[in-house]
């Protein structure tokens, strides 16, 4: 995937969603009587702007990482004895509180629509089938077995491999006991096993719960060429779309993750590969290119540091979308409505899960090395437009309801800090001080600044 590619669309998603975010605040506060003197997206030097009728200017500036909007108000300049009615400041507080959280209630709805829009095409996923129990795991203490589809994790039913994800990692980090419903293939019996987890995959860095649990789904790949990136190992070395993958150095191939992994565990080796082609057998030799983990230790690599890093090797090969064997996906049809309540519900589920996590994240109940900054949104960004225009959507819908989640912690400086402080003057009937207020947006910036350098660490620390 190219750095441009990563760029140009974490930019556009984050000024879709900014966008968004900033036009909640701005419409409730016209609604509320309250004059908007600049809506901007980006900060420094503008770049484009216009003023309309009412005298609020829109800008687009140069360094688009966020946006604002700017309201009158008596604390951040004069304000004329004519216009005071129309000052932030001097709105009731239930008025401010809606101005305040008209933005990420902005973001909320444009991730429902979002939503509504591509469950209108119906939802597919793939079942939970159970191919392998690993020793020693917790699946084994349950007592799973293969071929059983797991259908509940604790009563919450789980129909694709996404919902039982998501269901085992609301357990991340915790003790206790973990209930799992299985049913046998041609059978609706379900069978309820309970079994014990202890600090579930507490200390790891990036969980997989699945894997953590220890089960292996099943999901045969046909080691059929489906793409290959322009300028690659598998190019050079003469594959082409369609082929089917025999054998490397003499060693069956069945799936293509089978493959997979021998290239991963041969960098910078050569491997003879048989692949049928129009009915005919083909030798190929590939020499995978040596790829580190972690994209910065590849970029300090490439300044001549001779760095021990976890690595793999690549050819840039992917497999056919026909490879897969449409009896292992589950899908669901919506009417109009029904797409929409299954995206409220899809919408609630994501933001219950976002602030569970933030609270496991504040007791350490999971590591704090799940923290995730600008480098990871960005290639996720890039690795979503690359997947197509589905794939973008379901980035900016989580990544929107992110952001309206994140805005509404208790922080001075953010949106929920605003509104914690709004609540405070209905209790005690009278505003909180202007200095206990700069107080608190100086901690809160403080601790903002903190978290945004803490996650960027762990972006490219991450193996």
């Amino acid at each position: 995937m190219g750095i441009l590619q990563t760029v140009l669309s974490f930019l556009v998603a984050l000024i879709i969603l900014v966008a968004v975010h900033e036009f909640g605040h701005f419409y409730v506060a016209r609604r509320c009587g309250v004059k908007v003197l600049r809506f901007s997206i980006g900060f420094g030097q503008t770049l484009w702007s216009r003023t309309d009728k009412q005298g609020t200017e829109y800008s687009l500036s140069a360094l688009p990482l966020g946006g604002y909007v700017k309201m009158l108000d008596e604390r951040e300049g004069g304000v004329t004895e004519s216009e005071k009615p129309f000052a932030f400041n001097n709105q009731s507080v239930w008025k401010r509180m809606a101005i305040v959280a008209a933005g990420p209630i902005a973001n909320i709805i444009f991730a429902v629509l979002l939503l509504w829009g591509s469950l209108l095409n119906g939802e597919e996923g793939l079942i939970p089938k159970v191919n392998k129990v690993l020793p020693n795991s917790v699946a084994e203490q349950l007592g799973i077995e293969a071929k059983q589809e797991i259908v509940a994790v604790d009563g919450v039913p789980t129909p694709t491999w996404g919902e039982l994800n998501r269901a085992l990692a609301e357990r991340l980090g915790e003790t206790g006991d973990l209930e799992v419903t299985v049913v046998y293939p041609d059978s609706t019996y379900q069978y309820k096993l309970v079994g014990k987890i202890e600090n579930w995959l507490k200390a790891d860095a990036e969980p997989d719960p699945i894997k953590g649990l220890g089960l292996e789904l099943y999901f045969p790949i046909a080691p059929i060429v489906g793409e290959m990136d322009k300028g690659s190992a598998a190019e050079k070395a003469g594959f082409r779309m369609g082929d089917k993958i025999l054998s490397v150095a003499d060693k069956p191939i069945n799936d293509y993750r089978e493959w997979v992994e021998i290239i991963q565990a041969s960098p910078e080796k050569q491997v003879v590969v048989k692949v049928e082609r129009n009915k005919k057998l083909i030798d190929i030799s590939v020499t995978p290119e040596l790829v580190f983990t972690s994209g910065f230790r590849q970029f300090l690599r490439s300044l001549g540091f001779d760095l021990s890093s976890p690595s793999y090797g690549r050819v840039g090969m992917g497999f056919a979308p026909d490879a897969l064997d449409k009896s292992l996906f589950r899908t669901a049809d919506y009417s109009i409505p029904g797409a929409f309540i299954r995206a409220v519900e899809k919408t609630w589920n994501t933001s219950s899960f976002l602030l569970l996590s933030i609270k496991k994240l504040i007791v350490g109940e999971i590591s704090t090395k799940n923290l995730s900054g600008p480098v990871t949104i960005a290639k996720v960004a890039g690795s979503s437009a690359k997947g197509g225009l589905e794939s973008f959507v379901a980035f900016l819908v989580m990544v929107s309801i992110s952001l309206a989640i994140f805005n509404l912690l208790p922080i001075p400086v953010l949106d929920g800090g605003h509104l914690f402080y709004c609540l405070i003057e209905v209790i005690r009937g009278k505003p909180v001080s202007d200095r206990v207020q700069n107080w608190g947006y100086q901690l809160g910036f403080v601790l903002i600044i903190s978290l945004t350098f803490f996650a960027l660490y762990n972006d490219l620390t991450r193996p």
